[in-house]
């Protein structure tokens, strides 16, 4: 009976070789293709800029609540010839020392062809948001001082398009500075019941 066994196993044996053989080839291959096509794409993360900031509030009370209604304009811009993006999800958000401001607002959802630029100018707000003891002191102490750093964020999920392949979906994670100024600091333009502020400022992006 053992000798049986071992006959069939010795049988399996000779049939996975070849097998096994054709998957590493296989996958050597298609790692090939990959990387031959990264080439010649040389694809790139698309671009961020947030070029202005309009702040309708921004008061703290007791100094553990923050109201702050701010519009912001985000330019993006697709620097690949041959890849084109579709932004299926973009929420925008205010933060301050990492901790989040405002509620989400969703950005909606839009393809961006080769080398195009897209622009956005969401409103983001919170009204009455408790503020950690620890930032509530720091930001009394930074509107003293003139000047508040926040970061408006952007969390979403891109594909990408090369011809008719669409890829799967990727995490966009982007973080944009904004230095708002007051007082005698202030570099705002006033608007009415707001300041506007030009910042041109550039933001990291993750994917």
């Amino acid at each position: 009976m053992s000798e049986k066994c071992s006959h069939h196993r010795g049988k399996w044996r000779k049939r996975l070789r070849p097998i096994c053989a054709g998957l590493l080839i296989f996958n050597f291959i298609l790692l090939v293709v990959i990387l031959i096509i990264w080439a010649i794409l040389q694809p790139k993360k698309p671009r961020f800029v947030l070029q202005d900031a309009t702040v309708y509030a921004f008061n703290v009370s007791g100094g553990t609540f923050l109201t702050s209604n701010f519009q912001v304009t985000i330019a993006s811009r697709n620097p690949n010839d041959k890849i084109g993006i579709y932004y299926d999800r973009l929420d925008v958000y205010a933060t301050y020392h990492s901790q989040q401001i405002t509620l989400y607002t969703r950005i909606p959802s839009v393809y961006q062809g080769h080398k195009d630029v897209n622009v956005w100018s969401p409103f983001v707000s919170g009204n009455n948001v408790p503020v950690a003891p620890y930032n509530g002191m720091a930001l009394g102490q930074d509107q003293a001082d003139g000047q508040v750093m926040i970061t408006i964020k952007m969390d979403g999920r891109v594909r990408f398009k090369v011809n008719t392949f669409v890829s799967g979906r990727y995490h966009l994670y982007v973080k944009c500075p904004a230095i708002i100024t007051f007082g005698s600091r202030s570099t705002g333009v006033v608007m009415g019941n707001a300041v506007k502020y030009q910042l041109y400022s550039r933001c990291s992006v993750t994917v």
